[in-house]
Order: C-alpha cells, then structure tokens, then sequence
C-alpha cells in the first residue's frame, strides 16, 4: 500500500523511456583527474541553473558519526580542491578531530557526479585574507558575527550584531578577517566519475594516487 510521501517520488523509467534517452560516449581516460574534473566542470558551469561548484562535504563527528553538508569550491589545482567556512563551526571541529573526509559534486543537467576522498589540510592565512577581502561586505560581517553552528536565541540578535558591525566599519577601507575564518584544502587520494548511461548501466571511472602519479580503473555500475 503506498503512503503519500511514496506518491512523491518519480516512478523508475520505463524501457521505452530509457530507449529515448541519447546514447552518449564513455567517460574519456585522461592521465590526470584534475583535467578531468576541469572539463566537467567548465560544462556544468554552462548548464547548472545556479552553484555548478557547490558540493557536499562528508566529515565525522568524535564519534564516528558522518556529517554532510552543502559547501563552494572555491579553488581547485594539482594538490586539491579549496573552500572556506568558519573553523569554530561543527564541521570545522570534526575536521580538526579527523581531517579524512569526502567530497561529491551532482550536476544533474549534465548526469554526472564526481565522488572524491582524501585529508583536508587548513589553507595558509594570507590565501584566507586574499579570499575574505574578494566577499561582499555583507557577507564578510556576517562571517565576523556568526556563531557558526552554534544555538541562537533569535534571528534579531543575529540581525543586530551585523548592523552593530556595519555601523563599525562603514568608513573602513577593509574590513579584517576574523581568526575563526579561513580556508581548508582536501588533498584527494581517490576521485572517481559517474556518468549516467541508459538502463542504469552506468559509466563509472576511478583515479587512486599514488606517490608517481594517478592509475585509472573503471567499476562495475
């Protein structure tokens, strides 16, 4: 018997359904996943109706417990993929518990994710102030008076310690970085893609890095 919620979700594709779809050639073999990565993500940037770089970050808690969360890439080059975020908050304290954590990047228009796993290390602080002076200066008041993950007893006093701050600084040529702010770098030792093909036969590809370079393998679907 099905439930309301049930009725909620789309039924599986029919086979007829799967015969409309456009056949579409394999994941391409690069040497280095980076590339890879690239590629895919210079396509979802013409695609994604907003955030082609946000991705959900994957931590655990003392107790073993996995988090998740939606973050932006902020950077990515040959050691990794870069964000920011405040480091008092819950996924900062996980990170520095644990520093092995995993990201996943979903481009529906494209039918793709990208899967990656590795240690996330903190970003030197000149490249967090390099960042915090590009953000708004909304954005950098709030990130001043956040209380990242922590209880709020009301929006308004949320409200009033931003206003208290613009007032602050409104006629300040640069707003400085809080210490609790700053940048994390996820260096990957597994990247794998995932390439939708019909009749869930599914294209996936899988980088593992090792101290000379990447070795590439593909996975059952």
């Amino acid at each position: 018997m099905s439930s309301p919620t049930s009725q909620l979700i789309p039924p599986s594709p029919k086979s007829e359904e799967f015969q409309q779809q456009d056949s579409r050639p394999l994941i391409n073999t690069l040497s280095n996943p980076i590339k890879l990565f690239e590629e895919w993500l210079s396509l979802a940037n013409s695609s994604e109706i907003n955030d082609p770089n946000a991705m959900s970050l994957a931590t655990t808690d003392e107790s073993g417990l996995p988090d998740v969360r939606i973050v932006l890439l902020k950077g990515v080059t040959s050691e990794g993929f870069s964000f920011f975020t405040n480091s008092l908050s819950k996924k900062g304290r996980q990170l520095k518990s644990n520093s092995a954590a995993a990201l996943l990047f979903h481009w529906k228009t494209q039918r793709r994710q990208v899967r990656i796993r590795g240690n996330v290390d903190r970003l030197p602080e000149s490249e967090a102030d390099e960042y915090f002076a590009t953000r708004s200066l909304q954005s950098q008041l709030a990130a001043i008076a956040s209380e990242q993950s922590s209880p709020l007893p009301s929006r308004q006093e949320f409200e009033d310690k931003v206003t208290e701050l613009r007032e602050q600084f409104t006629y300040s040529a640069k707003v400085p970085r809080p210490k609790h702010w700053g940048g994390y770098i996820l260096a990957p030792k597994e990247i794998e893609f995932w390439q939708d093909q019909p009749f869930r036969m599914h294209d996936r590809l899988m980088y593992l890095r090792h101290s000379d370079g990447w070795e590439s393998s593909r996975l059952y679907p």
